[in-house]
């Protein structure tokens, strides 16, 4: 009874903190609304006290929701959740509830993936307002990948030690909070918030994954993973150039970061819908709800690397139990290469080279709306593909799918050069070959990684390898920054090289997880 009132309490406290964190969003919209007789341009304004009152609600409020979240036996739990793993069986059908959680992390990963996607359609408004070069202007996304790094690798770690359901809704609440950057007066402050937004999107990916790999039955975890993945990240694009089509020359760039408040709402209502991990409930002691959970999902609980260990799981060494360490032992440090490369590979082109186009685009005389529509065709064009990819992943081979989009990326590469050779080719098709690319590595790369690892290191290894993904979003900002930025064409086929080192990395160290019980994958990966 003690346990279920202190349950309920928590409950409250976060219930508190959320509304806290709305209320001060809100108290930053009517200083956001006095702008709209001159455009919705709000640089060097004046904070009134109702927006630093907002702020420190806001800040408040995150505290309350991340107490209201947070174990009360913190070292009980980390002691008790590297003996537990859950994983569903090969013969386990699926049910309602599969499906409606992955309808759920579909539209959790588009307002995720639209986030960081933004970026590219917010930066030639930006700069225009503040009056700024491009460098320093640059300092925004450098920020916002800088938190998704962060928070990939920090979040991932939090999903197997407190549960895949409080971190979602804990960067959904971030979300929220963080949608104030569409009104912040000044670029230091645009810079600060678009930090902390970054930190809670980084978040999202590597907890999703997680979580499906633990829910979804081996035969059909591949094509559920990259399902939810493609449709998440070709969505999430669609939805930031849609949204920059439609309301940016209405509202300004602002809008688009303003557009967290309802979104982020959105995601914490379908937080309900989430179910808890019944990895966290177990190592809380709570295993009639965590018996009813995995009996939704038709999942199954394994307690090893302790005297009651199951035969199927390797023990787990004290090294491995570091945040990085365990993703470079011995046996799996070449599928660590790859992916990280390929990861790597896909985040300068993710956040340099889609990042770059609407403002190259734009300085080549194409109106900002025009280039949003354009942009948004090829979006579309590329949605239906993630079904096809989806097949490729469940029903071909989990490895070698992931070297056919690689290559296709490499294609779109390809076709960015030809395009700045060539001003008469067709974009939208080019520009739907380099978008189709990369979704589908997007829509695998978290997937295969997530089957690719042993259990008790999925969450913090998923966490490194999305931590990449921005880390090399990182690099092409750096350019920005330092006023180098290349030619688009250049750099497009600066990043194909490293792109194509990945995949024969991919050939030759990566395993076919294709149908496996994730239990295998601790038993040692066989060389030669």
């Amino acid at each position: 009874m003690a346990q279920l009132l202190r349950d309920r309490s928590n409950t409250w406290i976060f219930v508190a903190g959320c509304a806290a964190v709305t209320l001060g969003v809100l108290l930053h919209l009517p200083m956001f609304w006095m702008g709209r007789m001159d455009g919705f341009r709000l640089a060097g304004m004046t904070m009134d006290s109702e927006m630093i009152a907002g702020m420190g609600l806001i800040i408040a409020g995150i505290a309350a929701a991340c107490y209201g979240m947070m174990p009360r036996n913190i070292a009980a739990q980390i002691h008790a959740s590297r003996h537990i793993s859950v994983a569903a069986p090969e013969d386990a059908p699926l049910s309602p509830a599969h499906f409606r959680l992955m309808a759920v992390l579909v539209v959790a990963l588009m307002i995720d993936v639209m986030k960081p996607a933004s970026l590219g359609f917010v930066m030639p408004g930006l700069t225009a307002e503040y009056g700024v070069p491009k460098s320093e202007g640059a300092l925004v996304p450098f920020a916002a990948l800088t938190g998704t790094v962060l928070g990939s690798i920090l979040w991932g770690m939090a999903a197997d030690i407190y549960g895949r359901k409080a971190s979602i809704l804990l960067s959904a609440i971030m979300f929220v909070g963080t949608s104030i950057c569409g009104a912040m007066p000044s670029l230091g402050w645009n810079i600060a918030m678009c930090f902390l937004m970054g930190a809670a999107a980084g978040g999202m990916l590597p907890v999703t994954y997680a979580l499906l790999a633990e829910t979804m039955p081996s035969r059909h975890r591949g094509w559920a993973l990259v399902l939810v993945g493609g449709l998440g990240a070709s969505g999430g694009y669609f939805a930031a150039s849609g949204f920059s089509a439609w309301l940016e020359p209405i509202y300004s760039w602002r809008i688009l970061w303003l557009l967290n408040l309802p979104t982020g709402l959105l995601l914490l209502a379908l937080g309900t819908m989430i179910p808890e991990s019944a990895k966290y409930l177990l190592a809380r002691g709570r295993r009639a709800e965590a018996q009813a959970v995995m009996q939704r999902f038709g999942t199954t609980s394994h307690t090893h690397g302790s005297e009651e260990e199951d035969v199927d799981f390797a023990p787990i060494h004290a090294a491995e139990n570091t945040p990085i360490a365990g993703i470079w032992s011995k046996g799996i440090a070449g599928t660590s290469l790859a992916l990280s490369l390929l990861a790597l590979s896909w985040g300068f082109i993710n956040f340099g080279v889609l990042l770059w186009l609407p403002a190259d685009l734009v300085a080549n005389g194409v109106p900002m709306a025009t280039a949003s529509g354009l942009i948004a065709r090829s979006a579309l064009i590329a949605v239906p593909t993630v079904f096809a990819v989806a097949v490729l992943y469940s029903r071909w081979s989990t490895k070698f799918s992931l070297v056919a989009v690689t290559l296709v990326t490499a294609a779109g590469l390809a076709g960015v050069i030809a395009l700045k050779a060539n001003a008469a080719l067709s974009p939208v098709l080019l520009l739907a070959l380099l978008i189709i690319g990369t979704n589908g590595m997007l829509a695998i790369i978290l997937p295969y990684a997530a089957e690719s690892f042993p259990l008790h290191i999925r969450g913090r290894a998923t966490g490194w390898i999305a931590a990449c993904t921005k880390a090399g979003g990182l690099a092409a900002q750096a350019l920005s920054i330092s006023a180098m930025v290349p030619p688009l064409g250049v750099a497009a086929g600066a990043v194909m090289v490293p792109a194509l080192v990945a995949v024969v990395l991919t050939w030759r160290y990566c395993r076919e997880t294709l149908g496996i019980d994730l239990r295998q994958i601790d038993r040692p990966l066989p060389t030669g």
